[in-house]
């Protein structure tokens, strides 16, 4: 049976490096997992007594396409809370993660053959997403003296129907300012295409607040997750933001896509947003593990990177140590017993020479891996 153009996708390669570590781990190895954007904790202790009880006292079943009405309020003070925006519910869309939030904004904001244009190093999904949906992906090549962000000058000449931007960015972690996030959002406005703001690692800053495009301009889709802030990757609930002329539009795409997301997952999100002392909790760590990774990777010999300002991200130039990253994350799985991720996910043209380590998980995990990445170092001669 013949397969469409538009389903030849490349695989997701961290995904593969979950794999290829579980196997280690299968086989009675000890792994240190740097390589997943995942964090360690579970889900808040409130989202889940919240969902013990909602199961004890409903079905759960379907939901109206656009969430819960309660959690799309509670999502809009969040708006309120972190950037001072009243924000109307109505414009507030429950989805099942991000993926579906990106999913539905492609498919909304862009026709067959419109070109998109995102960053690299960037989330390798977008292009994959965008290829699926048979839009032309513009590979804007973001540079290391911006701290792999992009500026309005490098997409001045492109002719975009559509520009997605990422702050926190994955896998840098950098971030932009208010002038910035305005700079790219008016360039792209001047060339008539439609922006969105990938902010799914809002909450995990550590010096400044992330900005919202939202405070910026009620023009953009903006896209967001319990995934990360909220400790909750498997449970495969996010949301969007949406102009108020598009909510009907992304409504009848979400019925008839995915007739509304997991109810059980709306009800622990709602639970969740009210774990404040649980979920800074988690920030600490992250925060004390962005400053033993930044200081352990020096000492390892990897110390060409930005430092992050969000996320839980390092991305690291090893352009000096190999020309094949794969190859490199592979040996440094089988040899250190420490699952990173090559670059070549982020950046098809230029990951070849970078590797991304998550900082994620405990601090003594952290602690582990990064002596064993040092004295796998030291042991070639890079220390």
């Amino acid at each position: 049976m013949r397969t469409s153009r538009r389903g030849a996708v490349d695989p997701f390669i961290v995904m593969d490096v979950m794999e290829a570590a579980r196997q280690a781990e299968a086989e009675g190895h000890r792994i240190i997992h740097m390589e997943v954007g995942q964090p360690g904790t579970p889900a808040p202790a409130g989202a889940r007594s919240a969902l013990t009880r909602a199961m004890e006292q409903s079905p759960l079943g379907y939901t109206v396409g656009l969430g819960l009405p309660e959690l799309r309020a509670r999502i809009a003070r969040l708006y309120g809370d972190w950037y001072n925006i009243d924000l109307d519910p109505a414009r507030v869309v429950v989805t099942s993660g991000s993926s579906a939030g990106f999913i539905l904004a492609f498919t909304a904001l862009f026709d067959a053959g419109d070109r998109v244009g995102i960053g690299m190093p960037g989330y390798p999904s977008y292009r994959q997403i965008l290829k699926a949906l048979d839009l032309d992906v513009v590979a804007i090549e973001a540079q290391a003296e911006n701290r792999y962000q992009l500026v309005p000058q490098d997409f001045a000449n492109l002719d975009l129907q559509g520009l997605l931007v990422a702050s926190p960015a994955n896998p840098s972690g950098t971030m932009l300012d208010r002038g910035a996030l305005s700079a790219l959002m008016g360039a792209a406005a001047e060339q008539g295409a439609s922006f969105i703001s990938d902010e799914i690692y809002h909450g995990i800053e550590y010096e400044a607040k992330a900005v919202s495009a939202l405070e910026i301009s009620n023009e953009a889709y903006v896209i967001n997750s319990f995934s990360k802030y909220f400790s909750m990757t498997g449970w495969r609930i996010g949301w969007m933001v949406v102009p108020e002329d598009h909510v009907r539009v992304i409504e009848r795409l979400a019925q008839n896509l995915f007739i509304c997301p997991p109810h059980a997952s709306q009800i622990a999100a709602l639970g969740a947003m009210e774990c404040d002392a649980e979920l800074q909790a988690n920030l600490e760590v992250y925060k004390a593990n962005r400053k033993v990774m930044q200081e352990g990777l020096r000492a390892a010999g990897f110390d060409r990177f930005a430092p992050p300002d969000g996320a839980f991200y390092v991305y690291a130039d090893v352009s000096d140590i190999t020309d094949d990253s794969r190859a490199f994350a592979d040996e440094i799985l089988r040899e250190a017993g420490v699952a990173v991720t090559p670059g070549l996910d982020f950046d098809p043209d230029r990951g070849a020479g970078t590797l991304r380590f998550s900082y994620a998980r405990s601090t003594e995990d952290i602690i582990e891996g990064l002596a064993r990445l040092k004295t796998f170092m030291a042991e070639r001669g890079h220390v």
